[in-house]
């Protein structure tokens, strides 16, 4: 028996996205660099935190009359809970940029490239294809959509 898809707007959400990076990057190649740049900006995002935290930290120490003069006030110890986090997420961001690296070594034909187009198209379609959109009309005129009850 297979499951529904959760309909909860957080999982609708990914599921948008998910699609859209398909559509948008059909390819295994084109798959490859966007997966490698997140991982990029995800550590270097991460990494600059880090280091703004560790900074405030180490005012927060020089001063230890801190004044409440931003909203933004945060005790020694959430700061030096919230930098060991970030480093721990650093830490398995290193980890899967090696994995990443190992997928960058395999390359494939240009008809296998063609594949991935083709499969793209089939699992994650164009939501702005006009056979989409009247299907989404169409659903949103019926009776007794779950909108439609008030």
């Amino acid at each position: 028996m297979t499951e529904e898809p959760c309909q909860c707007s957080d999982c609708q959400r990914f599921y948008r996205e998910h699609d859209r990076l398909i559509r948008e990057f059909p390819t295994l190649k084109q798959q490859q660099e966007l997966n490698w740049a997140s991982i990029q900006s995800f550590r270097t995002l991460c990494g600059k935190v880090t280091d703004e935290l560790q900074k405030r930290l180490a005012d927060n120490d020089d001063n230890e009359d801190t004044s409440l003069e931003t909203c933004n006030v945060f005790t020694n110890e959430e700061l030096e809970d919230a930098i060991n986090e970030l480093e721990n997420i650093n830490a398995y961001l290193y980890s899967i940029e090696a994995l990443m690296e190992r997928i960058f070594d395999i390359k494939v034909s240009e008809k296998i490239e063609t594949k991935f187009r083709e499969i793209a198209g089939e699992i994650a379609p164009d939501p702005l294809n006009i056979d989409r959109l009247i299907l989404n009309r169409l659903f949103h005129q019926t009776p007794d959509s779950p909108e439609k009850k008030n």
